[in-house]
């Protein structure tokens, strides 16, 4: 055995021992450098003739915990093969066996056992699933250790198994008597995941009524038998999880955790209110049949309750004091009735008090219109709405959060056009959209139809898709249109101003009359000097004011004039 105290490998300090099998011995030890704990189990060679076979056994145990990665399962961490012993170090699991739980306490708490049971049918369909699936065929309470903070962990895979297509059977009879499935005993065919079930049955029984079925008579009566306040839901599962054919049980750990997840469902009172709903749901249909008012009424009442509800959320999102209290609010009126589109309008208002519209916030917004897309799209008229609001939130703030850089003000342009053109489909379809949000939606739609063909000052021209000349005209078009409000017609200005200053010598190559830009440029610094600089329009107020001179030195440039203007060196700004 061990020594206390002594230092193996180098680096695994013994402190105590922890436990103790047929076979082995289980201390605690301390990885010193790494200041962890790890469970360190002894195989002894002496005295054992046939120790190849035991080690072949250990071999094929570890190679088997090696390629698992389950939160409810041990990590094998180091192989240690000295002369006269075989040692696995592996994670120590603080905590004790459900066995002590039972010897100390007894039959234990009927959720608590329901608890530990989902949890080990969750690692057990993970076994199964594997490729080839591993079947455990040694559940008992001695080989789960509970932890302090209630989750279980399966430990001791010796007498675990690959499954293997081609056999008829299994090649060694290995199982503890009263737990385990009558196919482990050989003759019924190779044991599989019916034969876990069967175990884990037995294993809830023994945690549920505190009678051990591994000693005499081995015999499982119905829990309800020892204890009557138990579930008859729950005395039902167990009955069909430890049948002697494995035909007549769950046939996967999926169904026994359904069944486990609605056990109060399988209750004989349960059922017995069920039957008596249904016997009132028969009547209430029948007199609905007569009285086919009240249905109407109901679904009138149905839809006022979810509309309260609605609003109720969206009042409390207001009266939020931190953004993920405002968006958990959002999302529960959304799932509640993802046809509103007022609950996506409120979060994105919500997103542009502070005048940026962020990445984080445009993409944690648009996961939720994606998830909705087809019952937010049934009221067209309010997603037309929502479609403009956002178009103009890409268009206004989305840029100038990412610094305005090229890519990200490409990118700003391509979804703003994407939204605004939303609003024309809307509208061709339905004709009651807003008409001003309509005609503004196809202003932005069209300007950001020339920055994407066009490419504006951001990227070469070369062959342009559109001329000059028609982006021209078209900026003047809509710099006439009478929808325009005091900052669309900013934005259009500030698009001359750029524009001129960036391809002046192009719309004259394209055919555009000199007079023309320069009578705009008078009518950009005429505009400019009745509008009064304020928080709503600062920034395009600064952009326009800084680079009106840039566009006059274009302007000169390209149409002959020797007349340069100096840039205003009070000004902030050298454009996009």
């Amino acid at each position: 055995m061990l020594e206390i105290g002594s230092v193996v490998d180098g680096k695994y300090k013994i402190l105590n021992k922890v436990g103790q099998g047929g076979m082995s011995v289980v201390y605690l030890a301390m990885n010193e450098k790494a200041n962890k704990q790890w469970a360190v189990k002894e195989v002894r060679k002496d005295g054992k003739q046939d120790f190849e076979v035991v080690k072949q056994g250990l071999v094929a145990e570890i190679d088997m915990l090696k390629k698992l990665k389950h939160p409810n399962l041990p990590s094998i961490i180091d192989v240690i093969d000295n002369a006269d012993s075989f040692l696995i170090v592996m994670d120590y699991i603080e905590g004790k066996p459900l066995s002590d739980a039972i010897n100390e306490l007894g039959a234990q708490p009927q959720e608590y056992v329901v608890e530990w049971a989902k949890q080990l049918c969750d690692v057990l369909s993970y076994l199964h699933t594997r490729i080839p699936p591993i079947i455990y065929r040694d559940m008992k309470p001695s080989n789960v250790m509970l932890k302090p903070d209630g989750n279980v962990t399966l430990i001791d895979f010796g007498t675990a198994r690959e499954f293997k297509n081609e056999s008829v059977e299994d090649t060694v009879c290995l199982g503890t008597r009263g737990y385990a499935a009558p196919e482990q005993f050989g003759g019924q065919g190779q044991t599989d995941a019916r034969t876990d079930i069967y175990c884990l049955g037995a294993t809830m029984y023994h945690l549920l009524t505190g009678h051990n079925p591994a000693k005499p008579p081995y015999e499982k009566y119905p829990i309800r038998q020892w204890n009557p306040d138990l579930s008859s839901g729950l005395e039902e599962i167990i009955l069909k999880c430890t049948r002697d054919n494995p035909n007549d049980r769950y046939q996967s750990c999926a169904e026994l955790m359904y069944a486990l997840e609605h056990y109060n469902e399988l209750d004989i009172e349960y059922k017995r209110k069920q039957k008596a709903k249904f016997g009132t749901f028969v009547a209430t249909t029948i007199m609905a049949i007569v009285l086919g008012g009240t249905s109407i009424y109901a679904h009138a009442r149905e839809n006022k309750i979810i509309n309260t509800t609605y609003d109720n959320y969206l009042t409390k999102a207001e009266q939020s004091v931190n953004q993920q209290s405002y968006e958990d609010y959002i999302k529960k009126a959304v799932e509640l009735d993802p046809s509103r589109a007022d609950g996506f309008s409120k979060l994105l208002e919500y997103y542009r008090e502070d005048g940026l519209f962020e990445e984080s916030e445009a993409i944690n917004l648009i996961r939720l219109v994606n998830e909705n897309d087809d019952r937010m799209k049934a009221d067209e008229v309010g997603y037309a709405e929502f479609a403009y609001k956002l178009g103009a939130a890409y268009w206004y703030d989305y840029g100038k959060a990412l610094g305005n850089g090229k890519i990200e003000y490409t990118s700003m342009i391509q979804q703003a056009t994407n939204w605004f053109s939303q609003v024309k489909e809307v509208k061709q379809s339905n004709g009651k959209t807003n008409a001003a949000e309509y005609n503004n939606a196809q202003i932005y739609a069209k300007i950001g139809g020339y920055y994407t063909k066009l490419g504006a000052q951001l990227d070469d021209m070369g062959d342009a898709a559109a001329s000059y000349s028609d982006f021209w005209y078209d900026l003047v078009d809509l710099k006439n249109s009478e929808v325009l409000n005091p900052k669309t017609q900013l934005y259009v200005y500030k698009d001359f101003v750029t524009n001129i200053h960036g391809h002046a010598s192009d719309f004259r190559q394209a055919g555009v009359d000199g007079a023309e830009i320069e009578n705009m440029l008078n009518e950009i610094e005429s505009h400019m000097s009745n509008v009064t600089r304020d928080a709503s329009n600062e920034v395009l107020y600064d952009y326009i004011m800084s680079n009106i001179p840039n566009a006059w030195n274009a302007y000169n440039a390209a149409y002959g004039s020797t007349s340069i203007i100096a840039p205003n060196d009070n000004e902030s700004g050298e454009g996009e």
